[in-house]
């Protein structure tokens, strides 16, 4: 395992920065507990006096080096330098106005794909060594806009590569903090696994195919994967532009809906945002209706249950949820189903890496540590896990334009407009609002483990038609690994569906912290 050395001495930055918040101008300790809180609760005892951002920041650093590395969790890559001073700036900030910004003091961990000014973006790749990007990504800079900190970067899998395991060249594995010899997923699981461990409040990561869904439902969390369009994906390291999605991860919807309404609506830096110009919510937080399932009508969708390899573990836990759907009020259509439904994702998938990798590299200016997808190859830096997509990327010369089919957004390709008309049709057949299935039909794999079956039913629905996907928590097996189910909706339904989840899971209430990382003593 590779580690940048730049990087890898996390504790000891962690504890240093921690003995600096201890000196003779620090503030003074709180009781405020940390374990599961939310950004309401943090502001309120702000408001009450009872906490400051300075005193949450030193609890996660303190977090941090208590565990991530002792457990060989290793969520985190780097820990920004400057979170007690920004803290001190936002604490000041609100004596002086006594008004909180909509994420004011929440610390919050960012993915290694997104661009930040003041902290290395390295996709996971030792060929990324030290890279500053110029400026902040879109959704970085809104939140730290709201008064979100950037408490520091999570690891990935090595230019998100994988979706099923997190594992990098720049700073190794990262392991699920529930069960630490199996995987919190791929690629954002650095994210997911620090959220729920309780290292940050919540997160940002991004999902090409599953990883926003995948992480969050191994590790028992929240994750939005909007509409294409509704948030920018400018500043992120793309993996296949036309297909990634940046989004939060959070223990509660509400958090992630908090999280959301600050990061969605145009950007003109990336044109399909045009898309979301009228039909962004000013509001999302009115739709979290503990009753808003009363009358929903909701399919299960039986093709990601009823399988030869799903897990009887999972299908009773999804069989449990659509149960309680039920109970809460919804009409449940089951079975859901779209006709040709091989048919149409057949050769969906479309490899624009090269050609999206190349324009990023560009984007950093002469400062770029390579220039090229060539570069990296040439370099040789990165695990040998990445090499055959690398290999095969290299091999993608024709433009996407000038593909036969063309391979651009999915708002324009053919394949992916006749698959996202199939699904809204039989959507409008069906007479439902949404439908559902198991995020993964199977729970995390061991580390190490590429062969059982992996049960990631996330890879077509949403990334090949653009509707907005949310996971929610459904439960545990019996010996303790979390489950989720989805929930996808209509092209910008954003609000409804975020309506069902929070309806969901407040009749259930699954979400519970992982063993092993317990609150820290006084």
């Amino acid at each position: 395992m590779h580690k940048d050395s730049n990087l890898v001495l996390i504790s000891i930055l962690t504890i240093s920065l921690y003995a600096f918040s201890c000196d003779s101008n620090a503030s003074t300790k709180t009781q405020f507990n940390i374990m599961e809180t939310t950004i309401a609760k943090v502001h309120h005892a702000f408001e009450n006096g009872d906490l400051t951002a300075r005193q949450l920041v030193e609890m996660y650093l303190a977090r941090i080096e208590a565990y991530d590395q002792s457990t060989k969790l290793n969520a985190i890559v780097v820990v920004n330098p400057n979170v007690l001073i920004i803290a001190d700036e936002l604490d000041t900030e609100y004596k002086k106005t006594g008004k909180l910004r909509p994420l004011h003091g929440i610390p919050i961990i960012v993915k290694d794909n997104y661009d930040t000014y003041d902290l290395p973006t390295t996709g996971g790749s030792l060929a990324m060594k030290g890279s500053i990007a110029p400026d902040d990504a879109f959704q970085v800079a809104k939140i730290r806009e709201a008064g979100a900190i950037i408490l520091g970067k999570s690891n990935m899998a090595e230019w998100a590569f994988s979706a099923y395991k997190t594992e990098s060249s720049i700073a190794g594995i990262t392991r699920n903090p529930y069960d630490l010899s199996r995987v919190p997923a791929g690629s954002s699981g650095g994210t997911a696994a620090a959220v729920a461990a309780n290292l940050a409040l919540a997160g940002l990561g991004t999902d090409t195919g599953n990883s926003i869904r995948g992480p969050s439902s191994h590790n028992n969390l929240v994750g939005i994967r909007s509409t294409m369009g509704a948030t920018s994906r400018d500043g992120i390291i793309p993996l296949m532009l036309r297909n990634d999605i940046g989004g939060p991860f959070a223990r509660t919807i509400e958090d992630a809906v908090r999280i959301y309404e600050v990061i969605a609506g145009y950007d003109p830096k990336d044109s399909i945002t045009k898309r979301s110009q009228g039909k962004i919510a000013d509001d999302y937080l009115q739709y979290l209706s503990p009753n808003s399932l009363k009358g929903a009508r909701i399919g299960v969708l039986r093709r990601y249950i009823d399988t030869p390899t799903a897990d009887p573990e999972i299908i009773t836990l999804t069989e449990k949820a659509i149960a309680d759907l039920k109970a809460a009020g919804a009409e449940i259509v089951d079975p859901f189903d779209i006709s040709n439904y091989a048919t149409l994702i057949d050769g969906i998938w479309c490899n624009v890496f090269r050609h999206d990798v190349n324009n990023y590299f560009a984007s950093l200016g002469k400062n770029a540590p390579v220039k090229s997808l060539q570069d990296v190859k040439d370099s040789g830096l990165y695990l040998p896990y990445v090499e055959k997509m690398i290999e095969g990327s290299l091999e993608k010369t024709v433009p996407p334009d000038e593909r036969d089919p063309i391979c651009i957004d999915l708002y324009n390709s053919p394949k992916n407009v006749a698959f996202s008309k199939a699904v809204n049709d039989a959507m409008d057949a069906a007479g439902i609002d949404a439908f559902i299935y198991p995020t993964w039909s199977n729970p995390p794999r061991l580390v190490g483990d590429m062969e059982s079956p992996a049960g990631d039913n996330s890879q077509y629905l949403s990334p090949h038609t653009g509707m907005p996907a949310i996971t929610v928590p459904s439960g545990f097996t019996d010996n303790g690994l979390p489950a989720g189910i989805t929930f996808i909706g209509r092209h910008f339904d954003e609000p409804k569906i975020m309506g069902y989840v929070y309806g969901y899971e407040q009749a259930t209430l699954h979400r519970k912290a992982p063993p092993g990382f317990e609150q820290l003593s006084k």
